[in-house]
């Protein structure tokens, strides 16, 4: 009997160990599975980027995000909309905002380092140093551009990426542009040499690739006014046009005129000239674009009686590798009923044009144009057969139409038109492929630093000229 209820005992014993260690394997399992997954930290989110990260949820990422930031309306304007994103009727979001606000908001983050990748769209000023001592904890970063404003931080920069390849972890700029269907098919064709031929080497005075783009300081978001913060307009803070929105721009050439090509900044660009000029607000349009009453008292250095003089525009010519290049920015303060901001851009060929229109005549949306030159007799027939049927495979309905004697139009389909807020998660979801799989190309990171050299070499040149 004693030995029986001894047998029955150790059963049962060995049954519970063996449940025990199943559950604590299980354990074991769904702990390794959630340290898998993706944890956001949002830091100091100033600007309204930050949030469009956002705006789909994102395979293999905690919906708990925690932001860490100072008090005041820039945090309280990002939470709301993330809620704004939850509540929406049509695909809500299911984010939970786990938030602490406080002065040591940076050192908190850093402390208890709750997430493993670190979003930073913000004050521009601080966000070198926010990056480079990020990286230094061994947490990977996704930042909004520019990195650098300044061409005393660009050593800062190439600490950080000297450091992101020694501790293992991702540094990546968020590069919206290159998910705009009318560029990307502009890259598509300038690699096809029976349209394009070759790329021009260009001149000062006729660049062999320009992009423009007009921008506008107030204007809607998701629906909404947008309320920027008054230190946008702060050219210490936000940085000036030169080296802030222009970093798309020469991203994009970089990205266009040599895919897949490492960018030597030491070797390969060379400033031939730059230049800057201001945008004059009345104190009645900062009102409405910030909501405040009166200007802080870090922008009177920039007031001339009541008008706030802003260095938000700037223009660079150079040459990368064997082509000139030039690129420019302009910051309105409103577009006119109707309109929005515009980009334009052309690559010259010896074979044709390639030209991004988005003016009148376009409705303001991008319209992508090839103009041919020399003998266009048989032009026709071959544009027809890369649009209608090698492009077609990856682009299904897109068209070509005859706009002129030697011009014609790329029609495409609304389902490839995705406006500038939605390629924030296109951006997201190829840095966690990046991440995830470490297959980020060996171009990128050369290429980001040739792009931050281009645009702080172009500002210290400009300021020296009048």
């Amino acid at each position: 009997m004693k030995k029986s209820m001894m047998r029955s005992i150790l059963l049962f014993a060995g049954i519970s160990f063996l449940f025990s260690f199943c559950q604590s394997k299980k354990s074991i399992e769904e702990v390794n599975e959630s340290a898998e997954m993706i944890k956001l930290m949002t830091l100091d989110p100033g600007h309204f980027h930050a949030a469009l990260v956002q705006k789909e949820m994102l395979d293999n990422v905690d919906s708990t995000v925690y932001v860490f930031a100072p008090e005041g309306k820039d945090v309280e304007q990002h939470l709301n909309r993330i809620k704004g994103f939850n509540s929406r009727k049509a695909d809500p979001t299911s984010w939970n905002e786990d938030i602490y606000i406080g002065p040591d908001y940076f050192e908190k983050m850093l402390k208890d380092q709750p997430g493993n990748v670190m979003v930073v769209s913000g004050n521009n000023a601080i966000k070198a140093d926010y990056i480079l001592k990020t990286i230094n904890l061994g947490i990977n970063v996704l930042a909004d551009k520019p990195m650098v404003i300044s061409p005393d931080e660009f050593s800062q920069l190439e600490e950080a990426f000297k450091l992101a390849e020694k501790n293992d972890v991702l540094l990546y700029d968020i590069m919206t542009e290159r998910y705009e269907i009318t560029t990307i098919l502009q890259k598509e064709l300038s690699q096809i040499q029976e349209i394009f031929g070759v790329l021009l080497p260009g001149s000062a005075e006729q660049p062999s690739i320009t992009k423009e783009s007009i921008h506008h300081f107030f204007k809607y978001v998701s629906g909404n006014p947008l309320i920027r913060p008054a230190w946008f307009f702060d050219v210490e803070q936000q940085g000036e046009g030169i080296v802030d929105v222009t970093t798309h721009l020469v991203d994009l050439v970089q990205w266009e005129c040599f895919p897949e090509q490492v960018i030597d900044y030491k070797n390969d660009i060379e400033i031939i000239s730059a230049k800057r000029w201001t945008t004059d607000l009345s104190l009645k349009q900062f009102k409405k674009v910030t909501g405040l009453n009166a200007y802080p008292d870090y922008l009177v250095k920039d007031v001339e009686g009541d008008v706030l003089k802003v260095f938000s525009n700037g223009e660079i010519t150079y040459k990368i590798k064997d082509v000139v290049a030039k690129v420019s920015v302009i910051w309105n303060y409103q577009a006119p009923e109707g309109t929005g901001d515009t980009h334009y851009s052309i690559m010259r060929g010896t074979n044709s044009d390639l030209v991004i229109n988005q003016g009148k005549e376009e409705g303001y949306r991008p319209v992508l144009y090839i103009e041919a030159k020399g003998d266009t007799t048989s032009f026709n027939d071959k544009i027809s057969k890369v649009i209608n049927v090698d492009l077609q495979q990856k682009y299904p309905g897109i068209e070509i139409m005859k706009a002129g004697d030697n011009l014609w139009k790329i029609k495409i389909p609304d389902l490839f038109k995705e406006g500038h807020e939605a390629h924030f998660s296109q951006v997201t979801e190829k840095f966690l492929e990046y991440l995830e799989n470490k297959n980020m190309p060996s171009w990128e990171v050369p290429n980001m630093l040739a792009k931050y050299y281009t645009t702080t070499e172009a500002l210290k040149l400009a300021e020296t000229e009048k």
